[in-house]
């Protein structure tokens, strides 16, 4: 049964991901993740009504 890694392997996942991607480009990933994550709590929040379609309109006459 695998086990989840522990603290060493964490530190060697770590430096392999900065060796792959940089520092920069790594906080660059997680600004962009952390406002799509801020912008999906918005759109969940604001429940704006849409304008409803009138049923029977008086300018049709």
């Amino acid at each position: 049964m695998p086990r989840l890694p522990g603290g060493a392997e964490w530190i060697i996942i770590l430096v392999i991901v900065i060796l792959l991607f940089g520092p920069g480009r790594i906080g660059k990933i997680a600004g962009e993740l952390g406002r799509g994550i801020k912008n999906f709590r918005e759109g969940l929040g604001s429940k704006e009504e849409q304008p409803e379609k009138p049923e029977d309109s008086e300018e049709k006459k």
